[in-house]
């Protein structure tokens, strides 16, 4: 592992980047795919949501990888043990766009910092589209 000397670090191996920690008894390295994980997780829990809107490249991530990705859609920026999450997300039908968005920027908010102690710079909400469900669809 390369350190960065930011709170950054980057695993040559896997491509992967890290945020350290220093602790009394050494350093915790947290995954940026961790908390990835953790805002999806926060952000599907909200009512109104429909799901998790992919771009391209987490599509052919997937499709490279041969598994699902559970956090399609989700990117985690690290600064200076800041951190910044860029979101894409579906609205259900019928619920209001703006008190979604902004439940989803407090839950993930939230849940990050719950998790992993780092400060949330901000929580980008992009909204793809609207899901409807197949309930109301069937006449």
């Amino acid at each position: 592992m390369i350190d960065h000397g930011k709170g950054s670090v980057k695993d040559m191996a896997e491509g992967k980047e890290y945020i350290s920690c220093p602790d009394e008894l050494g350093c915790i390295h947290i995954s940026e795919d961790v908390l990835a994980v953790t805002a999806a997780a926060a952000a599907l829990e909200v009512e109104g949501i429909g799901g998790l809107a992919a771009n391209l490249g987490s599509d052919i991530a997937e499709l490279l990888a041969g598994r699902k990705n559970l956090s399609k859609g989700v990117r985690v920026t690290v600064a200076e043990n800041s951190v910044t999450v860029d979101i894409s997300l579906l609205v259900k039908y019928g619920s209001s766009v703006q008190e979604a968005a902004k439940a989803v920027q407090n839950a993930v908010s939230d849940a990050i910092v719950n998790a992993s102690g780092f400060t949330v710079a901000a929580v980008n909400v992009h909204v793809a589209g609207v899901s409807f469900s197949s309930a109301k669809r069937s006449k």
